[in-house]
């Protein structure tokens, strides 16, 4: 359905049934987009096992929708380049160079 494709920036929840986490992580991360993914669960374990395999910028876990300014914020795929806030904003300001010189 589009509403599960598609980034809805409004009051909107979206369920979807699955059958296993297998399903689940290929449910989440079939969409062009990916700025946040959020979890619901008492198992970190799992938890943890689920956060690297999920394509989003930001996951959620037992909450939604929270901010800090020390925290990089930004997504993947079609949810942006780069992120905002935390020290990884600071690329956008630099310009590096590698440089390497041999001496004969």
């Amino acid at each position: 359905m589009r509403v599960v494709q598609e980034e809805i920036f409004g009051p909107v929840l979206v369920t979807q049934a699955f059958d296993s986490q297998e399903e689940a992580l290929a449910l989440a991360n079939d969409s062009a987009f990916g700025l946040a993914a959020a979890l619901y669960s008492n198992d970190l374990g799992r938890v943890h096992g689920l956060i690297p395999q999920l394509r989003a910028g930001t996951v959620y876990v037992n909450a939604h929708s929270t901010l800090d300014p020390s925290m990089p914020f930004g997504g993947y795929k079609q949810s942006g380049y780069g992120k905002d806030m935390g020290a990884e904003q600071l690329e956008f300001l630099l310009e590096t160079k590698a440089v390497w010189i041999t001496l004969p």
